[in-house]
């Protein structure tokens, strides 16, 4: 969606005027006087200028006292309205009827509907959304435009992250709705009464979830007792999970069994029996002191790493002491082919950790370590 073009041409008549006054008063490009001048520059010069205004916004009141320009008081109150601009990184997220949808990449998402001044977004960052972008959004008019000058970040996104995109943006409408004009309104938008459900009678626990507590009960006693807190969590989570199937798989069998594959997983996928590791552990001393006999242990381990897809240096269900060590963990697809985050441009660390598929973020724990 854009502008109609009589708003289009009076913002950009606006902010030509105001980017020339901030250039004259911070001398950012010599030689730029006038607004003309401004207009001709490059995109990369143009967006250093505003990104100096935005990080002196008193510049604004100046140019509406001075008003260099001579502009009217109408057009005054729009230049006086952009104090309440939003600048950062977004994702172009989504194009509907009336705007397209902004997606605020932080850690409370907001979801701005934004419109293009001349050129559609779609023109400008391509059809295939998601779109990473850094750029300012500014008021005009009731309306969300953005300032002119945007970044895009040549990174195209995996289903993961367009899941998880999905989800932050389910949640920003539910918090706020899609904000169409600035500043924001901090109440919530109402929310629609929900269906009358009918009343579910809960049912006792039975024999699945005697036997998962069972389970949990010798997992976390002998994670405790013979290997450290981060296996108890790990080991705690995966029976977690297996009890959550339909049918549980926990619900027949020995409790022992399942205890000792549980272990024996988690030890698998960690290296437990390797003599370098800490602590250290051979999976047979696991199906031994469960009382369990070598070939059914290791069976049992098997079909959980069968049943879940569970597989070796597996980034889930490896120790977070060991996450930095593994090579998997740092594995991703950018812009469609597999590489190694770490050797990826910081944005892009950023990107993968804001989504949660990396522990953290290379660069930062490199540059800790110069």
């Amino acid at each position: 969606m854009l502008l109609i073009p009589k708003d289009a041409d009076l913002f950009f008549k606006l902010h030509k005027a105001l980017m020339a006054f901030v250039n004259q008063k911070l001398a950012i490009l010599p030689g730029i006087k006038t607004a003309q001048e401004f207009g001709l520059l490059s995109p990369d010069d143009r967006y250093k200028v505003s990104q100096a205004l935005f990080s002196n916004l008193q510049l604004i009141e100046e140019f509406i006292g001075e008003n260099p320009a001579r502009l009217p008081d109408d057009e005054l109150a729009i230049v006086h309205s952009w104090r309440h601009f939003v600048t950062g990184k977004f994702y172009v997220f989504r194009e509907l009827k009336k705007y397209t949808v902004f997606l605020s990449s932080e850690k409370h998402p907001v979801a701005y509907g934004v419109l293009a001044m001349t050129t559609p977004f779609e023109e400008i960052v391509g059809s295939y959304l998601p779109v990473w972008i850094e750029t300012t959004l500014l008021p005009f008019k009731d309306q969300i435009i953005y300032e002119g000058t945007l970044r895009k970040y040549p990174i195209s996104f995996g289903p993961g992250i367009r899941r998880s995109l999905n989800e932050e943006f389910k949640k920003a409408k539910d918090a706020h709705g899609i904000v169409t004009s600035l500043p924001m309104s901090e109440e919530a938008p109402k929310a629609k009464k929900p269906p009358a459900k009918p009343r579910v009678k809960v049912k006792p626990k039975g024999k699945d979830d005697a036997a998962a507590e069972t389970i949990y009960d010798l997992v976390d006693r002998f994670c405790r007792t013979h290997l450290n807190d981060e296996y108890a969590v790990l080991c705690r989570r995966l029976a977690e999970k297996l009890a959550r199937k339909r049918p549980s798989p926990l619900a027949s069998g020995k409790p022992e069994t399942w205890a000792c594959g549980i272990v024996r997983t988690i030890g698998w996928v960690n290296f437990l029996d390797d003599r370098a590791s800490k602590p250290h552990m051979k999976l047979t001393a696991i199906d031994k002191a469960f009382g369990v006999g070598e070939s059914t242990g290791q069976g049992k381990s098997m079909l959980i790493r069968k049943t879940l897809k569970i597989r070796s240096f597996d980034p889930q269900w490896t120790l977070p002491s060991r996450q930095g060590k593994n090579p998997l963990t740092w594995m991703l697809s950018v812009n469609g082919m597999m590489m190694d985050i770490r050797h990826a441009p910081r944005e892009v660390q950023e990107v993968a950790f804001a989504r949660g598929l990396i522990p953290y973020i290379p660069a930062d724990q490199d540059s800790a370590g110069k």
